[in-house]
C-alpha cells in the first residue's frame, strides 16, 4: 500500500511498473509490424534483471495476450510522441516530462536545435536510468536535464532551479502519471502546471474518465496473463482513488483549450483499430482517454 513519502527503485512499487511498461514498449519495438520504435526500452529491462520481464523479451512468441497490451501501449507512446513533434513544430523549445520513469524521449526523438528538455522523477529511478544510459554510451539529442524530486514535493523550485524559463511556451507531458497521484497532488499538479505556463504552451496526460476500480484492473491481469508480469506486487494498491477535479474540465475553466481523445480513436486513426483485444482489456480502454491542452494568449 501507499505511504505519505513512500519511494522505490526501479523492481519496487511504483518503479516496477515503469519498467512493466518498458517491457511492452520493448515487446511492441520487436513486433514485425510496430507502431512504434523504441530501442532504450530493452536495454532497461536487460539491466534491471527482474526474471518475470526478461523472460517476456527473450521468448516473444509466448507472449499471448501481452502482445495486445504492448499494441495499446504503443498506441499510447506514439500519441505522446505524435503531441512533442506538434509542439516543436510551432517553435517550442522547451519541455517537461513528468514521472519520466524509463522515457527516452530525449534520446530517440528528433528534437530540434536549442530544445531543453526537463525530467522528473524519484532519484533512484532516475540514477538507474541515467546508469544504464551511460553504460551504452547513449547521447541525448536534446539538452536533458534531470531533476530527482518527488511531484508531491516542491518540483517546481527545483525546475526554475535548473534552468526552466516560464516566459517561454513549454511542452508538458503527464503520460502514467494521474493514478498514482493522491488527489491533493493531483489537483496541485495541475495549477502547478498552470501557473508555469506561458501562451502557448500545450500540456497532455492519460486518464481513466470514471475511475477504475482497482480490483477489476487486478481481475483483468489474472485472466490475461495468469503468472503476473508484476508477480506479487497488486498493481491497484499503488492507486488513489480519492476526489480530484476532472482534468480537463479544470484546464478548459483556466484558460486552456482542451481536446479529448480515446486509445480507440488513437488508434483507428493510426490505422491500426483495435479489433482483436480481449473483452477485458477493451473494458479498461475504454474508461481511458488522452487529454491535450493548449494555453490560450
Amino acid at each position: 500500500m501507499r505511504t505519505d513519502g513512500d519511494s522505490w527503485d526501479i523492481v519496487t512499487s511504483v518503479g516496477l511498473t515503469a519498467l512493466g511498461v518498458a517491457t511492452f514498449r520493448a515487446l511492441e519495438t520487436i513486433d514485425p509490424d510496430p507502431m512504434i520504435h523504441d530501442g532504450y526500452a530493452a536495454w532497461f529491462v536487460e539491466a534491471a534483471g527482474e526474471p518475470r520481464f526478461t523472460r517476456l523479451l527473450k521468448d516473444p512468441a509466448a507472449v499471448g495476450a501481452m502482445a495486445r497490451f504492448g499494441r495499446f501501449m504503443g498506441v499510447r507512446t506514439r500519441f505522446f510522441d505524435e503531441f512533442f513533434a506538434a509542439a516543436w513544430q510551432r517553435g517550442v523549445r522547451q519541455a517537461v516530462i513528468l514521472a519520466s520513469g524509463l522515457d527516452a524521449r530525449a534520446y530517440r526523438l528528433d528534437w530540434p536545435a536549442g530544445t531543453v528538455v526537463f525530467e522528473i522523477d524519484q532519484p533512484r529511478v532516475l540514477e538507474f536510468k541515467d546508469r544504464v544510459l551511460a553504460d551504452h554510451h547513449a547521447a541525448a539529442k536534446a539538452d536533458r536535464r534531470v531533476l530527482a524530486v518527488d511531484l508531491r514535493d516542491d518540483w517546481p523550485g527545483a525546475l526554475t532551479a535548473s534552468g526552466f524559463d516560464p516566459r517561454r511556451p513549454t511542452v508538458w507531458s503527464a503520460e502514467g502519471l494521474l493514478p498514482f497521484l493522491p488527489g491533493a497532488a493531483h489537483d496541485a499538479l495541475f495549477e502547478r502546471i498552470d501557473a508555469l505556463s506561458a501562451p502557448g504552451s500545450s500540456v497532455a496526460a492519460d486518464e481513466f474518465s470514471r475511475g477504475l476500480d482497482p480490483d477489476h484492473f487486478v481481475g483483468m491481469e489474472e485472466k490475461l496473463f495468469g503468472d503476473s508480469p508484476f508477480g506479487d506486487l497488486d498493481v491497484g494498491d499503488l492507486w488513489y482513488d480519492d476526489a480530484r477535479s476532472d482534468p480537463g474540465d479544470w484546464l478548459s475553466r483556466h484558460g486552456w483549450t482542451v481536446h479529448l481523445t480515446t486509445p480507440f480513436e488513437m488508434a483507428a486513426a493510426y490505422g491500426r483499430p483495435l479489433t482483436d483485444m480481449p473483452a477485458e482489456l477493451v473494458d479498461v480502454a475504454q474508461q481511458m482517454r488522452y487529454v491535450s491542452a493548449g494555453k490560450r494568449g
